[in-house]
């Protein structure tokens, strides 16, 4: 299994107008360990044979952390001279690799996460699988994943309409090799239509409700602590609330809506 990761951006909403003399938000330190170190520690632990980066915005510098932690060999990258505009593109610059004829992970690059987030969804008996936390604060920023008879049926930031669980998706996805090669022609008809400016998860959505149902699983990680960084506040909340639990066993996924294990994801 590889893993494949979009690192290209510039930050926009984390580092405002000042974005380009800044580092790309994968090196950021929580901890004493960069976002970067902490991937390739929890990847090659659980036994990725590869972790692919797309990169762009000072990609010199990311490779230069990677060869400090990563094992030989571990880390390849794949240039998206494109990166400052829609992350679809990215997507689109990764499509030989998801069709590689391997099961991927694809991921994003600005999550502080523990390993047990990742071994729930690779050892998830589904092919095919989204993780989903069900305590989250609703609103404009999370993508949502929607279930309705235990299976992923909307997906996707500000979805209307009533489910039977609706969560946020912290940004890892596993993907068989077909389904892997579905979503790479989906980069391609948005390339094709000169749709540049895209997020991809539009992309993923357009696989998952052509598939019929079954072929994509759920993981629960509700209770699992989990942040994405994309804004100021975001460094806050990743230094005071996950940081110091990063390290915490959980034995059993809670009730949402307890407080007993809430987790502090935001997208």
């Amino acid at each position: 299994m590889r893993a494949l990761m979009l690192a290209a951006g510039v930050g926009r909403r984390l580092y405002g107008a000042d974005h380009e003399s800044q580092p790309p938000k994968v090196l950021l330190t929580f901890g004493g360990k960069s976002l970067l170190q902490r991937h390739i520690e929890i990847l090659a632990g659980l036994g990725f044979s590869e972790l692919v980066m797309v990169l762009g915005h000072r990609q010199d510098e990311i490779l230069a952390e990677a060869r400090r932690h990563a094992p030989e060999g571990f880390v390849r990258s794949v240039f998206n001279p494109r990166y400052r505009e829609g992350p679809v593109i990215s997507l689109w610059t990764a499509r030989e690799i998801l069709r590689g004829n391997e099961d991927v992970v694809f991921m994003d690059a600005d999550v502080l996460y523990p390993p047990l987030l990742m071994e729930r969804l690779v050892r998830s008996p589904h092919a095919n699988c989204f993780i989903m936390d069900r305590n989250f604060e609703a609103g404009d920023e999370p993508v949502n994943l929607c279930l309705k008879d235990g299976h992923p049926v909307e997906f996707g930031k500000k979805i209307p309409g009533t489910f039977d669980v609706r969560g946020e998706w912290p940004g890892f996805l596993k993907l068989s090799p077909r389904v892997a090669a579905l979503l790479a022609d989906a980069t391609e008809t948005y390339m094709a239509a000169g749709d540049f400016e895209r997020p991809y998860e539009p992309a993923m959505r357009d696989v998952l409700l052509a598939e019929p149902k079954g072929t994509f699983g759920v993981e629960d990680i509700t209770g699992i602590s989990w942040i994405e960084i994309d804004f100021p506040a975001d460094v806050l909340r990743a230094e005071k609330n996950v940081l110091p639990r990063l390290s915490e066993k959980i034995d059993a996924i809670v009730d949402a809506g307890t407080g007993a294990k809430k987790s502090t994801g935001a997208a």
